[in-house]
């Protein structure tokens, strides 16, 4: 018989959270793409649970293009009709216009530090910071490093990055390691 490894008790209890949690949560990501992807689902998350997004996530795979941030920044009036009207993701006007402009924004980014990987890992000298959460409950919403990098994205124009936006995102791509110290993956990220 199997033994039953030890979760976040967050995730515990449903098997897309449980599958997300052991293979993607807390990894270290450095690819731009699939940086993008988690920033611009996390800014569609902003005030929604996450496992509503990882229920859609698929949905808004589709309607945004595999995520291409080259295709998003020049979407049109009819691919913004096309996307207000898509059942299948978040239609949140506001929250679709700032995947656009996110989109410009993290292609300037780009060109300035030649990744958008180098400028976001910047802020914790390229290396995870490892904390030592016992109660998920108990990790924070924000800190003064995530209301640092909210307002410098917000400086270069990125919408729907508030601090704990931004915390939840350093923590899906491991620039956080907030996984419960009790957790298998806690010294495997």
């Amino acid at each position: 018989m199997k033994q039953q490894q030890n979760r976040c008790g967050w995730c515990i209890g449903d098997p897309l959270y449980e599958t997300y949690h052991d293979e993607e949560w807390g990894v270290p990501l450095y690819d731009d793409q699939k940086l993008f992807e988690f920033l611009i689902l996390e800014t569609f998350q902003a005030g929604l649970s996450w496992i509503t997004i990882l229920r859609k996530r698929e949905n808004f795979r589709t309607a945004f293009d595999g995520f291409d941030y080259t295709k998003i920044a020049h979407y049109d009036t009819a691919k913004f009709d096309s996307l207000i009207t898509d059942q299948g993701i978040i239609r949140n006007k506001l929250k679709i216009k700032a995947a656009i402009s996110n989109a410009q924004a993290f292609i300037e980014i780009q060109k300035e530090f030649g990744s958008f990987s180098n400028y976001i890992w910047a802020f914790v000298n390229g290396n995870p910071i490892k904390n030592a959460v016992k109660n998920y409950k108990k990790a924070p919403p924000n800190t003064p490093l995530s209301d640092q990098i909210s307002k410098a994205l917000k400086g270069r124009g990125f919408k729907f990055v508030g601090s704990t936006v931004i915390y939840a995102h350093m923590q899906a791509t491991g620039m956080v390691n907030d996984h419960e110290t009790s957790c298998f993956r806690y010294n495997e990220v």
